[in-house]
């Protein structure tokens, strides 16, 4: 899982962290996120959302994405200028992708692929999407905007 870190603008922050495929490690990747959140003055609707959005998609990462020995990765990156979020969890199963939202799949239809979970962050997040992350694994990617 390494690969470079993209360029950032200078009014972005970002927070990177690898955690243990467990359930201790969904936990403190959720926990960490509202820190460096708040660390970093961003409103608190948006940590709220964050939270939720995290603890989630590191459950699934856990859940869905364990390969044993491997970690799952945590990136947060926060414009505070356009007060804008992005959050990406990187696991290394990449031959189970989730169902993405963003191509018009109703809250309903998630439902029914297999939990809430998904529905949960399609409703709080502005919009997500699954991508390739080489040579085996996925990044589930979330974008959250909260009010500047």
């Amino acid at each position: 899982m390494n690969q470079p870190a993209p360029q950032l603008s200078a009014s972005q922050l970002s927070f990177t962290q690898l955690f243990s495929s467990t359930r201790r490690g969904a936990r403190l990747a959720r926990l960490l996120t509202v820190s460096q959140l708040r660390t970093w003055c961003a409103p608190q609707g948006l940590t709220e959302r964050a939270e939720l959005v995290v603890a989630e998609l590191a459950a699934n990462a856990v859940l869905h994405g364990h390969v044993p020995g491997r970690s799952f990765r945590l990136t947060l990156v926060f414009d505070a200028a356009a007060c804008h979020l992005r959050v990406d969890v990187t696991d290394p199963r990449g031959d189970r992708w989730p169902q993405a939202g963003p191509t018009g799949a109703t809250p309903e239809a998630l439902l029914r692929a297999g939990g809430r979970g998904l529905a949960l962050v399609d409703a709080l997040a502005d919009r997500w999407e699954t991508l390739a992350f080489p040579p085996s694994g996925k990044t589930v990617r979330a974008e959250l905007t909260g009010p500047a």
